[in-house]
């Protein structure tokens, strides 16, 4: 199958049994608390059919469309990582008593994934997830694992965010690359169909089992039409030229001590970030002092103990801990992974309580710098 096909409605209902059948956890975009969140589907009645999401700097809200499109939002606060690296997980445990203690090693969760509605933002996110977890000196089983047997059913943008920006980040909104389905959804009059990419060999199989039609021209136009009009709906856009040498040359520009003012350190932007992969460690024990487990547990650049020494904190001002935090994403990462940090989702800037934008603080800084150099 190397040509486009289209599916309707009924059609991505069949492809949500298939992949059930074909041993898939199937997990989705789907409605709870005022919010599209990514949680376990059964049919497309679990979709967030006619909803639409409003965002800018800390707002987030969802509105009805005049229409039943099923993937007509952009992102919500979870991203695919919650399933990929779980936001906590146990390491392992151990019985015994009189300092004789058993360790047990936790089992390795191989659950299969299937991913329903992955943007091209998501995608490339994935992607540099892979060279921290999988792809580097060290390997992270659990993630290895989970990544190994997910499959993924990407959806391109019909329609940007307001804090959108993943043109500015070359990431978006078409996908280009690691799916096993590529959807493009059309609402056509009274039609409703999608249009789909085969990117697989798994893909195909489990199209075969899917009742579609060959996509005609005019249909396959009509979809690289959507996409090409999403990337012209972004809410914001980043200028990334030299951004790296920017950030490490401006380490102590006053602008930091402006956002470091209004930032509240809530660690927000890392928890939403699809890329952002801190952790932590705990011990905890039992009362009676016969059982201990280890968790590994997500925890941020932003926190007070995560860069705790022995005699106290290496990043004690939330100054410090704010440009630590943007410098990694948009600088050093490039020298620790070889690609940028970011992938323009938007997230960071929509779940900031006080709005902190970065799409704002860089131009800023980027202005002085070149105020500096016309009057040196």
């Amino acid at each position: 199958m190397n040509k486009s096909v289209t599916i309707d409605r009924e059609g991505l209902n069949q492809l949500i049994s298939v992949l059930n059948g074909m041993g898939f956890q199937v997990v989705g975009p789907t409605v709870r608390d005022e919010a599209i969140v990514y949680e376990k589907l059964e049919s497309i009645k679990d979709l967030p059919e006619g909803f639409t999401d409003e965002q800018d700097g800390g707002v987030y809200r969802l509105k009805k469309r005049k229409d039943k499109s099923l993937f007509g939002y952009a992102v919500g606060p979870h991203s695919w990582k919650k399933f990929l690296h779980p936001p906590e997980r146990r390491l392992w445990q151990a019985d015994g008593e009189g300092g004789d203690f058993e360790i047990k090693p936790e089992k390795l969760d191989a659950t299969k994934f299937a991913f329903i509605g992955v943007r091209s933002c998501e995608m490339h996110a994935i992607a540099i997830q892979d060279k921290v977890f999988i792809n580097d000196k060290f390997v992270d089983p659990v993630y290895q694992v989970r990544r190994e047997n997910a499959f993924f059913v990407a959806v391109n943008c019909g329609q940007a965010g307001g804090t959108c920006f993943c043109v500015s980040m070359n990431t978006g909104p078409k996908v280009e690359a690691g799916f096993d389905l590529a959807l493009t959804e059309i609402l056509d009059n009274d039609r409703h169909y999608f249009v789909v990419e085969v990117g697989s060999e798994q893909g195909e199989a489990c199209m075969e089992q899917v009742t579609h039609k060959l996509a005609q021209n005019e249909e396959v136009t009509l979809a690289e039409k959507v996409v090409k009009e999403t990337a012209g709906q972004m809410g914001r856009t980043l200028d990334t030229t030299h951004i790296k040498e920017l950030l490490y040359e401006n380490l102590e520009h006053p602008r930091w001590d402006d956002i470091a003012e209004r930032c509240l350190s809530c660690a927000n932007c890392t928890m939403v970030c699809p890329t952002c992969f801190c952790s932590t460690v705990e011990d905890v024990t039992d009362i009676t002092g016969t059982h201990a487990e280890r968790w590994q547990k997500w925890d941020s650049c932003f926190t007070m103990d995560f860069t705790y020494l022995h005699g106290g904190e290496v990043r004690a001002s939330t100054k410090s801990r704010y440009r630590q935090w943007l410098t990694h994403k948009l600088a050093s990462w490039q020298d620790q992974f070889g690609s940028s940090g970011c992938v323009g989702c938007g997230r960071c800037i929509t779940w900031c309580p006080p709005a902190i934008d970065f799409t704002e603080e860089i131009p800023k800084i980027r202005d002085s710098e070149t105020q500096t150099l016309k009057t040196s």
